[in-house]
């Protein structure tokens, strides 16, 4: 048979030559124009070798010797030339009589190989002629069938298959040729078969290449026969030579139409009609049985599929492709293939297989996607088969643009979503794993993926998701982030060639989002699904569709509007934080948008619902419900909105319902300035929906909550035109919308409500009553304490710090509001829990925003305190309140607000009354510690003249006086044991508290009863005994005792009221140096404790130690200076530490050094202004050291204090001339900083200006110690520090 490849067998040449060889004729005396020399130096005689293979008794061995000879000459070119050149035609006769006379199949092939090389060594003419003559033989009714007729036949299909200038058309009589072919498959020989079936192939091949179409030519007449026949022995036949050209006979026959002719027609077929296979077979297997053409391609099939010969098998599977795909073949045909198990047979071949032939997974399933037409039938196979389906799914996934990828992915999908029951957790896994994987390469560019490819991944993953065996499978919601991520990612990049990907990613996007609620929707992991997909909504799509809904379709925009709306849908999980994303970004416009770019009724829908579903999540309470059940009446255009706003809505139910859900649009898209309109045909609308409706409105048939959004819509709009332009209005809307408000007692404070809104409704006087009542019913219902909300019953009210900036503005009435009603709370005796509540709102406000406490004093809330203490001074819940409010108030209040009005003198009288009671009876509680903070603060509001006979009051009580004087004696008295007694003890925090009331009563008392202030009297401790002072003040001498003995705190209030002591002690010797006297052993032992101060590790007290001992060196700078030289080593001392740290190597200096060592700097620039200047001062502040000092400095860690001392050494002349253009240098580059910082602290001066609310003594303690502590800037003294130096520097100069 032609497919087994002939071999050229060749025996070395004997070693006896031919005898005549030399002759120029052969040994029978035949001419030496017939006789041809080889290469070798033989010659070939074409007349002895053509009688030699002609004859029939020639023996076998000298035949084949001749014909090996033959075929070796003919490889050569001079042998070859010569014979085509003289003799072409001459051994084809010889040759042909011989091959149909020979029984040797041996002999047979190499004669057929012989013919084989002369056709395609020579001219078309040989192989013409041979053609011709094997057709001519194989047609001639002479010969039957035999041995013989077999080699004929393979030497015809070896000729046919060389295809040299069209062969078919050298057959003469084609008819009588394919009647005998035809005939002959009828015969039981499957190895004559299965020739002239290759022979049949070849036949119909070069027909349907040169006539181009079934109907053409003889076949075509006997197509319906060779069909059947094929089928019949395809069917029976259990050689795998037979099978496979019987099934390139078919594939033929499938292509050029044969089968859907044959399916058009309906027919069956016999063989009665071919007489001639009497001969050959019985009249049982004479006729086959009238079986359908499917039933029995069916059958004929299965054996091949299960070949061992995998090139059997591939072809078999090309042919069922082949069947399936021409156009008779309708689904009723596909089920029969199936139901015959076909689809079992090409599992069975996948499965046995696996991966190992790629042209056999590709034809397998092509085959299984045509068989799935059948979609009832193949279902059941599909299940069964899905198994083997997995690993060829991931063989094909590996290989970019694999042939098959698009239909293992097919079934697989087709497989999950119409079998989810047959899928195992693993397998779900597994494809889950190989889909992410593809998508990943994909969006990396490692393989790229076809867009059809693509959407079957989605499809897959969708169907993957709604399987019940994904559902609790952690790894799937990990990897669904991931591909979220990827299919986005792709589409959006791509969207505008390949729109229909998007379709499918926002699809899959929504199902992964419903995934993510499947089993347990608060797992960690489904949570992250639910955060990654809000993401990719929010970073991604949102960004995306807003800026390209132009050029998108319909569809799309459709699909990500359903993304949101479905996200929006799960109540339990709203996703607040996504919908302020949506509405932050003008949202509603946008969605006003779409209706103009796609105006039809699925739009409309979409967008109604999902603007429903944002106010749902928003204001709660099913809030839009009034849009959804309105939606399809509701108009395209916001214009149109407004207009049916504008009707009367009492006579059309239908548009009645419309207005509600008009007017909640509006309400929720201002609440985030996304304006829907124009502001002035906004207005319009709303005037003249009151107007119309007003009667529906009073009468009760308008809901509280549409009543509400009217008011809150009106105030806006009428905010909005007082803001930006001036709008013509409605007197009588605005009256008739003031009296619905008073009337209906609407809850305003309880929706929110935009800025806007709110300031224009309290700067109208005419609510006023109104919203008094709101602001209790608000209080009531948020709990506020500090500057924060506690507890809220409903997060939707107006938000605290809206309503205290309202009170800071200052342009409403919102603080006069807040006076007025607490002080009718009081007059009227109210509710002390109303009272309470209304005294923390109000320390809240002034606690956040401190200028609205200027706007309560300016309100007069001083009278509404001073009923307060009147009325409820036995209670001590609201005294406590009420006195967190006036500290709160005098703490963060500007001076130039208050006033001085008796109620403060009341007030303060109340305030110490209490304080000397709870003190002489209780102690020190926390009540009457923050009333001497209040007392503090208003002697410390005195200093810019206000409140001054509130603080004489103060000064001036004899009562609180004594009790002062009796606990700093008694604090005095514990000497040593004092330390214990630190701010963590009542004795210890009542005595910092009298210590900072002591410090703002001296101060105080100096510009308001300068008079009676004697600062030398204490200072001197021998008549301290004798003096009886008339206003609150602590002697030295005990300030001293507590300095020293005295907790860090009370050490550090100490320092400052004995620097404060030494200050206006200075001040009166500068005045009067004559009147003020003192002695050296008076301050010697203070002197002693101050020095021990110098390094404290508080450097604000080191610091209040070193100016009081700079001051009393300056006091004894004209008297013998004994007391100085024996403290001279101990400043020596001093100065050497400072000096040796601070000229450390630079990478040892720091900014907390220069500070630490501030107040040793006073010391050494004290020492410097002595007229006799100590001489270890010289060695001290020698070149290196000073060098060494300048080199640490920098712009950002210089201080005053060490342009002071550099200042005094320059004035001392220890400064050279290198030393001073490097610190000239240095304070140029300090100004920029200065400068630059200053610019930064007005940035950010909003930020600092928060009050700290008192509900702790130690808060209130904090606030004081600010007070005494803040002094101008430190950049400001810098500065001046520098430009004295520089000054001294010209005066030098």
């Amino acid at each position: 048979m032609y497919f087994i490849g002939s071999d050229h067998h060749q025996r070395p040449d004997s070693d006896q030559h031919f005898q005549y060889r030399q002759h120029q004729t052969c040994s029978q005396g035949h001419t030496s124009s017939l006789i041809l020399q080889t290469l070798e130096g033989g010659s070939i005689c074409l007349v002895c070798l053509s009688n030699l293979i002609s004859n029939p008794n020639s023996p076998t061995v000298h035949v084949s010797y001749a014909l090996s000879q033959l075929s070796h000459a003919i490889s050569q070119p001079s042998f070859l030339h010569s014979l085509l050149t003289f003799h072409p035609h001459f051994l084809i006769s010889p040759l042909m009589s011989a091959l149909s006379s020979i029984e040797d199949e041996p002999l047979a092939k190499q004669m057929i190989d012989v013919i084989y090389e002369l056709c395609t060594s020579g001219d078309c003419s040989i192989y013409s002629e041979f053609v011709a003559r094997v057709s001519d033989r194989l047609s001639s009714g002479s010969l039957y069938w035999s041995q013989r007729q077999t080699y004929m036949l393979h030497c015809l299909g070896v000729l046919l298959d060389n295809q040299k200038n069209d062969p078919y058309s050298h057959i003469k009589d084609k008819d009588a040729l394919l009647l005998n072919l035809v005939t002959g498959l009828q015969l039981p020989s499957e190895e004559i078969q299965g020739e002239i079936l290759f022979v049949l192939y070849k036949i119909c091949s070069i027909q349907h290449a040169c006539i181009g179409n079934s109907e053409g030519g003889v076949l075509y007449g006997h197509s319906l026969r060779i069909l059947y026949l094929s089928l019949e022995i395809l069917l029976k036949s259990h050689r795998d030579d037979v099978r496979l050209n019987c099934v390139a006979l078919l594939s033929v026959l499938a292509r050029t139409g044969f089968f859907e002719n044959a399916f058009e027609n309906d027919v069956t077929f016999s063989l009665k009609e071919y007489p001639e296979a009497d001969n050959f077979m019985e009249t049982t297997e004479h006729e086959l049985q009238k079986t359908p053409l499917n039933l029995l391609f069916a059958e004929a099939i299965k054996a091949p599929l299960l070949s061992s010969d995998c090139e059997v098998q591939t072809a078999t599977l090309d042919l069922i492709a082949l069947y399936l795909s021409c156009g008779g073949v309708s689904e009723k045909e596909v089920q029969v293939l199936v139901e015959e198990n076909i689809a079992d047979y090409v599992f069975e071949i996948l499965r046995l297989l696996g991966c190992k032939n790629d042209s056999l997974v590709s034809s397998s399933l092509q085959v299984l996607d045509l068989l799935s037409v059948a979609e009832v039938a193949f279902k059941q196979r599909l299940a069964i088969g899905f198994t083997t389906l997995v690993p060829v799914l991931r063989h094909v996934a590996e290989v970019p643009f694999h042939p098959a990828q698009s239909r293992s992915i097919k079934l697989i999908s087709e497989c999950v979503s119409n079998c989810p029951g047959i899928i195992s957790s693993s397998n779900v896994e597994e494809i889950n794993l190989v889909m992410t994987g593809m998508l990943k390469k994909h969006i990396d560019g490692e393989a790229n993926m076809l867009p059809e490819t693509f959407t079957m991944v989605c499809s897959v993953l969708v169907a993957l998701m709604k399987s019940p065996s994904s559902h609790g499978t952690p790894s799937i919601a990990i990897s669904l982030q991931d591909i979220s991520r990827y299919t986005i990612a792709t589409c959006l990049s791509s969207y505008r060639e390949h729109s229909f990907q998007m379709l499918h990613s926002l699809y899959l996007l929504k199902e992964a989002y419903e995934y993510s609620f499947e089993g347990n929707p608060t797992n960690s992991i489904y949570m992250g699904l639910r955060d990654c997909i809000l993401n990719i909504c929010e970073a991604k799509l949102l960004p995306w569709i807003s800026m390209s809904i132009n050029e998108i379709d319909v569809d799309i925009a459709l699909g990500v509007l359903e993304i949101f709306h479905t996200i929006l849908l799960h109540s339990d999980f709203q996703p607040k934080e996504f919908v302020h994303v949506l509405v932050s970004s003008s949202w509603f416009s946008f969605s006003f948008g779409c209706l103009g770019l796609f105006p039809t009724e699925r739009m409309k829908w979409r967008v109604y619902f999902l603007l429903s579903s944002i106010l749902d999540v928003l204001l709660g309470n099913d809030s839009g419900q009034s849009i959804r059940d309105v939606a399809l009446h509701l108009p395209f255009d916001p214009i149109d909105l407004l207009f049916l706003l504008g009707q009367k809505g009492s006579h059309n139910q239908e548009v009645f319902c419309c207005q509600s859900a008009i007017l909640l649009i509006l309400y929720t898209s201002s609440l985030y300035d996304d304006r829907l309109a124009d502001d002035r045909m906004v207005l319009a609308s709303l005037e003249q929906y009151i107007l119309l409706n007003q009667s529906e409105i009073l009468g009760g048939v308008v809901e509280p909550l549409i009543m509400q959004v009217l008011v809150i819509l009106y105030g806006l709009y009428r905010g909005l035109a007082k803001i930006n332009y001036q709008i013509p209005y409605s007197p009588e809307a605005e009256s008739t919308l003031f009296y619905i408000v008073a009337e209906k007692q609407c809850e305003l404070l309880f929706k929110r409500i935009h800025t806007t809104s709110l300031k224009w409704l309290f700067q109208q006087e005419r609510i006023c009553k109104y919203l008094s009542s709101e602001v209790l019913r608000w209080c009531r219902h948020c709990i506020v304490y500090g500057n924060q909300i506690v507890d809220c019953n409903d997060t939707e009210t107006v938000k605290f710090r809206e309503l205290a900036e309202l009170v800071a503005s200052g342009d409403n009435y919102a603080a006069k509001l807040l006076v007025c009603l607490l002080r009718e709370l009081v007059e009227e005796s109210g509710q002390k829990h109303d009272i309470v509540l209304l005294l923390n709102t109000i320390a809240a406000i002034t606690a956040l925003f401190p200028a609205a406490s200027g706007q309560l004093s300016l309100n007069e809330i001083a009278f509404a305190i001073q009923d307060l203490y009147n009325q409820y001074s036995s209670s001590a819940e609201i005294f406590n309140v009420t006195c967190q409010l006036v500290f709160t108030i005098l703490h963060s209040v500007n001076s130039e607000s208050l006033s001085d009005n008796e109620a403060w003198i009341t007030v303060s009288t109340k305030l110490m009354h209490y304080l000397i009671s709870t003190i002489t009876e209780i102690g020190y509680t926390q009540e009457a510690l923050l009333v001497m903070g209040i007392l503090s603060l208003i002697l410390h509001h005195s200093l810019h003249q206000k409140l001054v006979e509130a603080s004489k009051t103060i000064l001036l009580n004899i009562p609180l006086i004594s009790l002062v004087n009796k606990l700093i004696h008694e604090a005095c008295l514990k000497g040593s044991a004092l330390f214990d007694h630190d701010e963590t003890t009542q004795t210890g925090e009542g005595l910092i508290f009298l210590l900072l009331l002591n410090y703002f009563c001296h101060k105080s008392v100096h510009d308001i009863l300068p008079g009676i202030e004697n600062a030398q009297s204490l200072l001197d401790s021998d008549n301290r005994k004798q003096q009886s002072l008339s206003y609150i003040s602590i002697h030295c001498h005990d300030l001293s005792r507590l300095l020293h003995f005295g907790s860090s705190p009370v050490k550090l209030v100490s320092s400052y009221c004995l620097l404060q002591v030494f200050q206006r002690i200075t001040e009166e010797k500068r005045k009067e140096s004559g009147k003020v006297t003192h002695h050296s052993h008076h301050i010697r032992s203070m002197t002693s404790i101050l020095d021990g101060l110098i390094f404290h590790s508080d450097t604000r007290v080191a610091m209040n130690c070193a100016l009081c001992i700079a001051m009393i060196e300056d006091w004894e700078k004209h008297d013998k200076e004994t007391q100085v030289v024996k403290r001279d080593n101990w400043y020596r001392l001093i100065t050497e530490e400072m000096v040796m740290t601070l000229a450390v190597p630079k990478n040892l200096a720091s900014k907390s050094i220069m500070i630490h060592h501030m107040p040793a700097a006073h010391i050494a620039v004290s020492m410097l202004k002595l007229q006799q200047v100590p001489p270890w001062i010289s060695v001290v502040f020698d070149d290196s050291c000073i060098s060494g000092i300048i080199q640490n400095l920098s712009p950002s860690n210089i201080t005053h204090e060490m342009v002071m001392l550099f200042r005094e050494l320059l004035h001392s002349g220890y400064l050279e001339s290198k030393h001073i253009a490097c610190l000239n240098q240095l304070f140029q580059a300090c100004r920029k900083r200065v400068y630059s910082d200053d610019i930064q602290d007005s940035c950010t001066e909003d930020t600092k200006n928060s009050v700290i609310f008192p509900d702790d003594p130690g808060k209130v303690y904090e606030v004081l110690i600010n007070l005494i502590s803040h002094e101008s800037s430190s950049n400001e003294g810098l500065l001046e520090e520098i430009e004295l130096f520089c000054q001294t520097l010209r005066e030098a100069g």
